[in-house]
């Protein structure tokens, strides 16, 4: 028992006594630390500009094919072989010959046809003097009246025959391609040539429903080709019912083509005028998005230090600056901040640096015009 109870094990225990007050003491004295102070969230400065609403007409441009005005196809009447037909880009008018089918025996069906009718006309002549002395009978004379009206059909028809071996232009316009080269045989119905008209042309569009009701009928819009000309344009068509696939309405516009400079088939962008709006002009830098995902801009509301998130619609687009409308006809619009705004949020609004303010679309401020 002794020896657990030696000198040096009294002296750890002694140690160990000390220690464990000494450690004991200073954790039951120790004051429990203050709480920490909560970090004052800094208020931002940001820059605004008061914007004024004013009245735009935007343009949409739209993208469409251009179209010949006409195309025909000219078909051979009867049977035939070509014996004569016109060049390829021949600028022809209407109802000019084209082509000519061989005439075969319709000549001599136009000669039977018209003997035919004279011996008729002879008979009928008798039979009327007849009847005059009372000779012959009514019914004989309406029977050579009959005979000589069907005399007179044989012969139209066989001059129509004729006639129609000779194709001639149903539309003025441009011979844009042969199908029956000279000594073909074509049947009735086969086609012989294309026609096509380029004066006016036609553009072809569709627009969208948001957008039909700005356009109307003698409406202009500018065209701009592919390749670099322009041309001046008008409504001349809109479609009254909505293509079922789409739901857009198919527009045209007739282009004045009078040289016949410009093609047929070319893509072409056109720009219609929509109807007036008030909007503001802004630059894109402004636009923000939400957390919904919708467009808008911060605005300062009336106490001069709270920001507003209001949506917007763009109505016209361009490099240097966009149209928007959905604010008030005047509104403060924030121009320059560091880092993300919040709807609600405070803020210490500053004037927009005359440096910044083209991005309101202006340049001076009333003060600074004078």
């Amino acid at each position: 028992m002794r020896r657990f109870f030696s000198s040096s094990t009294l002296v750890f225990l002694a140690i160990l006594l000390f220690l464990v007050f000494w450690i004991g003491g200073g954790m039951i004295n120790r004051e429990p630390p203050a709480p920490a102070e909560r970090a004052e969230v800094p208020v931002p400065t940001v820059a605004a500009s008061i914007s004024q609403a004013q009245d735009v007409r935007p343009t949409t441009v739209l993208f469409g094919n251009v179209v010949p005005n006409q195309t025909s196809i000219l078909r051979a009447r009867v049977a035939g072989i070509v014996e004569e037909v016109i060049d390829q880009g021949h600028r022809a008018e209407r109802g000019e010959q084209l082509a000519l089918l061989s005439a075969d025996d319709r000549s001599a069906g136009v000669a039977r046809a018209e003997a035919e009718l004279r011996s008729a006309e002879r008979d009928h002549d008798a039979a009327l003097q007849l009847r005059q002395r009372g000779v012959t009978s009514e019914a004989e004379l309406q029977t050579r009246f009959a005979a000589l009206e069907a005399a007179r059909a044989n012969l139209r028809a066989a001059e129509l025959e004729l006639s129609n071996t000779r194709l001639t232009a149903p539309i003025a316009g441009t011979v844009s391609d042969v199908m029956a080269e000279i000594g073909s045989f074509v049947d009735a119905g086969g086609e012989v040539l294309e026609i096509v008209n380029n004066d006016p042309l036609i553009a072809e569009i569709e627009v969208r429903q948001s957008e039909i009701t700005s356009v109307s009928l003698g409406q202009v819009a500018q065209v701009e080709f592919q390749g670099g000309k322009t041309a001046e344009a008008q409504v001349t068509f809109v479609a009254p019912v909505a293509t079922p696939e789409t739901r857009t309405f198919r527009v045209e516009l007739t282009i004045p083509n009078p040289d016949q400079a410009i093609p047929a088939g070319l893509s072409a962008q056109i720009a219609l005028s929509m109807q007036q709006q008030r909007a503001h002009m802004i630059s894109p830098a402004l636009i923000r998005l939400d957390d919904a995902g919708r467009i808008g801009v911060f605005t300062v509301d009336d106490d001069g230090q709270t920001l507003r998130f209001q949506p917007v619609q763009v109505v016209q687009a361009k490099a240097e600056a966009i149209w928007v409308t959905g604010l008030a006809d005047q509104a403060r619009i924030v121009t320059i901040s560091q880092g993300a705004l919040i709807d609600g949020q405070q803020a210490q609004v500053e004037e927009t640096p005359r440096q910044f303010r083209n991005v309101l679309g202006q340049t001076l401020d009333a003060e600074d015009a004078k």
